[in-house]
């Protein structure tokens, strides 16, 4: 077991995100990993045109960038995690047993530095030991080819990938035989991409930057963005400067919600910019309620007032109104309100705003996606903005704020388990290549067919696959029952020490590094969550010979897997922009890809429902009949949601502190409301043990500190992967498969 980190200063939340905090913090964090000099030349090209791609979140770049840095603090964080001097080498893995690693908690595992030599566990063995590159591939290349069906492997992929690098591998997983391409977007914004796909045709969002400039009311559900997205903050605060409200619907009363100190200007170091102007804290997963009793409520005033709704968008473009009504008719807004814990007045005001208003935007994250119901809560988001025509109009439309800085453009060039026939029949026309048809695993499948061993090869490009799965010790002994795993990593994680019988680290570039290949130097290309494609260009030099592109990693896996291929993966690897030409040939969107990418901005993709398009099977928008949550709580039960804290990007733990919510060195904490706390006789950091009871089984999570903060009575929220073992496979989102980490019902006693 990991090494547990507890607490050793609990204070007051605070009341302003960035500031003067962020500044030296950022400062901190970078030169305690990099020299000087070197932490300047990486943060100079940071997000700036032609410069590196953040690794971090996706929140696009506004089209005229400060020189003063174009990066947050966790921007800044993820730069010197990947930057940083450390190396984590052979004499390194020669000093440190399996078991040794296994002890260390999260943040010591990132701190030792970036990795520099391919590695192999031999069967039986304690220690991993250097292999060449050679010998890997052919370990690789041997037990895929001995699987007696394709379906056998995993082929895992982050949002970190580059576009190149993740066309090349799910070209590579396709020519294998099988559509096993399970990803980091099941266990987030799946839920999303279903709804939307389902409503509007696009399973992406549909503004843009310059939309929250024109935007007149901004609606903001579980999402935290001072901490998972904090260039937003930028946004929001011009949206306030040009008169827009914001709604804040989130359980948790979050810093960067609340007040944003803009630490670029003197006025916003001094004053800074409140940001919400109502905030709602309503019980977890409560959503679809609140959602209810506002579409009720505008629907009632439509009455007297038509001009509440936009009739003639409604007529034109959608369908299923009439039963949307119908529904609405059967519920009862005294009842609905009470779901929600909200006060009649909150709820009120903002319907008030809701009724006069038209340029709005919906903005969500995983406060919405990681629920049973997820697809639901998305859906009921689009009910709203569809009443009152706000899609396909400036300032208004749908914002799945996306955590990872690629995993939206991954998916666009394939990443998925059930792509569609289209999509194949594209790929296969492309390349001649008979395309798998059959459905893969997603990332719940894939973890229930490793444990019933009905796939026996694991091979991860980037993440950390068992610090974000669900149902930790499950996920381990699915892992344990593989002949092979294989990460491919920048740095040492825990998915590196939870091991098949046989595992292989891959060390791969970065986004900060040199990619040189045969042709030259070359440039990688993503997409942000707005869906514009652009370049980024690394600058330092690689920190090992012994590195290789995530590119040349896939092909060399390719050429020892797949005999007589008809594709030169070698050849396509020399220079990227003939992987390039070659989604250009098999990708509607990309059609001339190399010569737009030379525009300073790079280019968007198409969107239909940015154009008021829907590309549903009818050609309009949908409405949908959504079911409120099923939740209920006995006596003893509290409903946990998993969080981030401020020192952590997805799984990736940069320090021990949460500033914004005054916990100070260690993550093991439980948040609770105080009169819940004092129900129990609790005092402030008080040791307990967490409970859930899933499948006839007990899940167990021992000792965290109990925190009183602002939530609801009855709520309370922990950190992942801390709580990850309390999460049961099962539990998961209809239709998307996405975990429900963010509403589990667990119970508790004093440690």
């Amino acid at each position: 077991m990991a090494k547990m980190e507890f607490p050793n200063r609990i204070t007051a939340p605070a009341e302003a995100a960035a500031g003067t905090k962020a500044v030296i913090n950022t400062a901190r964090m970078t030169l305690k990993v990099m020299k000087p000099w070197k932490a300047l030349k990486v943060l100079n090209q940071l997000n700036q045109k032609k410069g590196i791609d953040c690794p971090g979140c996706a929140w696009p770049d506004p089209e005229k960038r400060s020189r003063l840095g174009e990066y947050c603090e966790n921007g800044a964080k993820a730069i010197a995690e990947e930057a940083m001097d450390a190396n984590a080498d052979p004499a390194f893995f020669s000093r440190y047993s399996i078991a040794e690693l296994m002890e260390q908690n999260d943040y010591w595992l990132g701190q030792k530095g970036r990795l520099t030599h391919p590695m192999v566990k031999k069967p039986n063995a304690t220690h991993y030991q250097p292999i060449s590159w050679p010998e890997a591939f052919a370990l690789i290349g041997e037990n895929l080819k001995a699987l007696d069906s394709p379906h056998e492997a995993v082929f895992y992929t982050s949002g970190r990938s580059s576009n190149e690098a993740a066309f090349l591998y799910q070209l590579f997983v396709r020519a294998f035989g099988t559509n096993n391409l399970p990803d980091c977007s099941n266990m987030c914004h799946e839920s999303s991409g279903k709804a939307l796909g389902e409503t509007l045709g696009l399973g992406k969002g549909s503004v843009t930057l310059e939309d929250f400039n024109q935007s007149e009311l901004i609606l903001i559900f579980g999402q935290n963005p001072g901490t998972n997205h904090p260039r937003m903050l930028s946004a929001l605060e011009k949206a306030k400067q040009n008169g827009a409200k914001i709604i804040s619907i989130n359980p948790l009363r979050e810093a960067g919600l609340v007040k944003f100190k803009n630490p670029q200007t003197l006025k916003g170091l001094a004053q800074g910019q409140d940001l919400t102007d109502l905030y709602l804290q309503l019980r977890i997963n409560e959503d679809v309620a609140l959602l209810k009793y506002w579409l009720k409520g505008l629907l009632e005033r439509s009455t007297e007032t038509p001009e509440v709704l936009d009739e003639a968008f409604i007529s034109q473009n959608t369908e299923g109104f009439e039963a949307l009504k119908a529904d609405l008719a059967q519920q009862n807004s005294h009842d609905l309100l009470a779901r929600t814990g909200l006060s009649k007045a909150d709820a009120d005001l903002a319907l008030e705003w809701l009724t006069s208003r038209k340029r709005i935007i919906a903005c969500w994250a995983m406060g919405l996606t990681q629920h049973v119901n997820a697809v639901d809560n998305i859906r009921e988001v689009v009910n709203l903005l569809l009443l009152k025509g706000s899609i396909g109009k400036p300032g208004a439309g749908t914002c799945p704020v996306r955590g990872h800085s690629n995993v939206q453009g991954d998916r666009t060039v394939g990443i998925w388990e059930r792509p569609s026939p289209v999509f194949l029949d594209q790929l296969a026309k492309g390349l001649g290549i008979t395309m798998p048809q059959e459905p893969g695993y997603n990332v719940v499948e894939a973890i229930e067919a490793m444990h019933k061993k009905q796939a026996s090869v694991f091979l991860a490009l980037g993440g950390n696959f068992v610090a974000a799965a669900p149902d930790t010790q499950y996920t381990y002994e699915a892992l344990a029952q593989c002949k092979l795993t294989v990460q491919v990593s920048t740095k040492l994680n825990r998915s590196h020490l939870v091991t098949g019988e046989t595992a292989l680290i891959l060390p791969c570039l970065g986004r900060t590094d040199k990619h040189i290949e045969a042709g030259g130097e070359q440039q990688v290309t993503v997409e942000n969550s707005m869906g514009v494609v652009h370049t980024s260009q690394g600058i330092l030099p690689p920190r090992s010979p012994e590195l290789k592109s995530e590119p040349a990693i896939v092909a060399g896996i390719a050429e020892a897997t797949l005999e007589d291929s008809p594709i030169a993966w070698n050849y396509l690897v020399e220079d990227y922009s003939r992987i390039r030409d070659l989604i250009s040939k098999t990708l509607p969107g990309f059609e001339n890809y190399n010569e737009r990418l030379k525009r300073d901005n790079g280019f968007e993709l198409p969107n239909g429902p940015r154009e008021g398009k829907f590309t549903t099977s009818s050609q309009k928008a949908q409405f949908t009949v959504n079911a409120l949550s099923e939740i209920t709580l006995e006596e003893g039960e509290y409903l946990m949601m998993t969080i981030r804290s401020h020192d952590q990007f997805n799984t990736t733990i940069y320090g021990l502190d949460d500033r914004y919510r005054g916990v100070f060195g260690g993550r093991r904490v439980v948040f609770m409301h105080p009169e819940d706390m004092k129900a129990r006789g609790w005092a402030s950091q008080t040791m307990v043990n967490l409970y859930s009871h899933y499948d006839g089984q007990t899940r167990t999570a021992e000792s965290f500190q109990a925190v009183p903060y602002a939530l609801p009575q009855g709520c309370v929220a922990t950190y992942f992967p801390e709580a990850n073992p309390l999460v049961p496979l099962s539990l998961h989102a209809r239709g998307s498969h996405t975990p429900a980490s963010k509403s589990v019902k667990v119970t508790m006693e004093k440690a």
